[in-house]
């Protein structure tokens, strides 16, 4: 039977943006936002669903043809189709308590020409004073865990050409960091080339969860490329169940899965001397938090200072990399305030940190909340909301 005390969701995948953004509206006023240059450099639109239409820009013909296939014969591959999605991500929408980020489905007037997320951007952006959005797609953050690497490299391109024709290419306050198809040196390369000139491309993005180790001596090339075209490269977490077969719920996989896939490649790119190999190539830690920084500055100077000869291209401490590299804001950890103002100084957060909304997730953080921190000065709330990302993307 029915619970009969059971009422449904105040949001829904049907909601619209700018009533759930109502309180972030009002934090504008309250904290004299207008006059800031803010950038949100982690924001998501839901790639699945327009994904009949990006299958379409598959390059290959066979794949392409048998994706189509799939979304015509099976009603619910119209959203999947080639995809490794994985169905316990479903677990993040509470037993249905928080859908919102399941589907965008909310009324757009349709606008001859214009993609429908085109509004649903500039309605977030608008709603959370926002003067320009770094967009990423969503459930594609697992692509690196793809069991087909072919597979990997078509969707990433196909995604990559779609976004920038259909998005991009018709809205100057919307940007993204392309994804690369980080199993394939060489289709790195190419995209890059391809790509890394095209409107609102400020830089590429590696999808986090992934086995592939970045000190490899084919991705030098790569790295080298976008050190010299100034395009800064991003690590961009995701959650991945394989890192909590140990664990039964998902409030444990979604602590421990953003953080620890970071955790990994900040390691090897320290350690292995990457910083030193590519000193002008800025480096962007994305949607890991914040509060597992201290930790790693610790442990790998600790570690460092008892066997140097592990890691002889270094000439400083880890730690001291660590600080020149770029962080964004979100989720920020602020149950312990103190902590995070302790934080947020060892990584030089007036000149190294970057707002980050991570909109729509369900734990998605507004401009408010880094206004609203106490201990910053006004200077350095208005370089983490937008000067510093001005600075790194060249904008």
């Amino acid at each position: 039977m029915p619970n009969s005390e059971f009422r449904e969701p105040h949001i829904t995948i049907h909601s619209d943006t700018r009533e759930i953004l109502a309180n972030a509206r009002r934090d504008i006023d309250r904290y004299g936002l207008r006059d800031y240059f803010i950038v949100d450099v982690d924001s998501h639109h839901v790639e699945l669903d327009s994904w009949d239409e990006i299958l379409t820009y598959i390059e290959d013909p066979v794949l392409r043809r048998s994706g189509l296939s799939m979304a015509e014969m099976w009603p619910n591959a119209k959203r999947l189709a080639l995809s490794n999605h994985p169905p316990g991500l479903t677990f993040q929408d509470v037993g249905g308590r928080i859908p919102h980020q399941a589907q965008l489905a909310e009324h757009v007037d349709p606008v001859p020409g214009e993609h429908r997320d085109l509004t649903l951007v500039r309605r977030a952006m608008d709603s959370m004073g926002i003067s320009l959005q770094i967009v990423f797609p969503q459930p594609m953050l697992e692509v690196g865990l793809h069991p087909n690497p072919d597979v990997e490299n078509q969707l990433i391109t196909a995604y990559n050409r779609w976004f920038t024709e259909r998005i991009l290419a018709h809205e100057a306050r919307v940007k993204s960091m392309l994804a690369l198809p980080f199993n394939s040196p060489e289709a790195c390369l190419r995209t890059i080339r391809e790509f890394g000139e095209k409107p609102g491309v400020v830089g590429f993005l590696v999808t986090s969860q992934r086995q592939a180790p970045v000190f490899r001596n084919d991705y030098m090339p790569v790295y080298r490329e976008l050190e010299e075209r100034g395009l800064p490269l991003g690590f961009h977490a995701g959650p991945d169940y394989s890192v909590g077969k140990q664990m039964n719920r998902f409030v444990s996989v979604h602590a421990m899965s953003f953080v620890t896939c970071n955790m990994v490649h900040l390691t090897n790119w320290i350690i292995n001397g990457l910083p030193e190999r590519f000193p002008r190539l800025k480096v962007i830690w994305i949607e890991s938090g914040l509060a597992w920084l201290p930790f790693m500055m610790q442990r790998l100077d600790h570690e460092y200072l008892m066997r140097q000869s592990e890691a002889p291209l270094l000439k400083k401490l880890p730690s001291e990399y660590m600080r020149e590299m770029y962080y964004t804001s979100q989720p920020m950890e602020a149950s312990n305030m103190k902590l995070l103002e302790a934080t947020l100084e060892a990584i030089n957060a007036g000149t190294q940190l970057l707002y980050a909304s991570d909109w729509p997730h369900w734990d998605f953080d507004v401009p408010g909340r880094i206004a609203g921190l106490p201990f910053l000065s006004e200077q350095e709330k208005r370089n983490i909301l937008g000067e510093n990302a001005r600075r790194v993307f060249r904008l």
